[in-house]
């Protein structure tokens, strides 16, 4: 893949406009997380966290949130951040996958979703042109997902092993040489937005 025909395309899905402000978010797999289907109690109330951190996000500048296809957290904010875009417009999305073919062995159901979800937003890509072949990729992956936004959202506690840690570890790495912020939703984040989503849900006041 050409890197530089996503500025390209950023461009012009902002008209040309320069001043790009780009999130990259990420976090744990659904399985990492206990997270079986769209009505778990914990996939609510991570959505709303994500929700809430998004607008926040939005209303203080983001233009684009960047984020990878996988299975979780990363699925989730697209459902998220295109859940916002009849309030929110501006906020553009992105998927961006390590190689080519990715996902191709999840089964029906999970390939289909994804498909669904690629189609929906504003730019869809992969960083390598190859099928997966080796973990260089990956690292390729990283460093284009470091170099190409200019801040990170992980939902990832560092007390919780997990496959973020290795993209924590290379953010932690890229941090030593550039100004580069990172948010970490952690446990104790997400235990209370379980009580305050449950203490509005108690109140009658909880909006989907």
């Amino acid at each position: 893949m050409d890197w530089a025909a996503f500025f390209v395309t950023l461009k012009l899905l902002l008209k040309g406009d320069d001043a790009v402000s780009r999130l990259w978010l990420t976090g744990y797999r659904s399985y990492e997380l206990g997270v079986f289907g769209n009505q778990d109690p914990k996939l609510l109330v991570i959505k709303d966290t994500l929700k809430k951190l998004l607008i926040n996000k939005i209303e203080n500048g983001t233009d684009w949130l960047i984020t990878g296809g996988q299975l979780g957290v990363e699925q989730w904010a697209v459902e998220v951040g295109l859940s916002l875009k009849p309030d929110y417009p501006e906020i553009k999305i992105a998927i961006m996958t390590p190689f080519a073919d990715f996902g191709g062995n999840w089964n029906e159901d999970n390939q289909g979703h994804y498909a669904q979800l690629a189609s929906q937003v504003d730019f869809h890509q992969s960083v390598s042109e190859q099928p997966y072949h080796g973990p260089q990729q990956l690292r390729n992956y990283q460093e284009f997902m470091l170099t190409h936004t200019d801040e990170a959202v992980m939902v990832y506690d560092l007390e919780v092993e997990g496959k973020p840690k290795y993209d924590y570890q290379a953010t932690h790495r890229y941090q030593e040489q550039h100004a580069y912020p990172l948010t970490l939703i952690d446990m104790d984040w997400l235990q209370e937005s379980a009580n305050e989503y449950q203490e509005n849900l108690n109140n009658g006041s909880q909006i989907d």
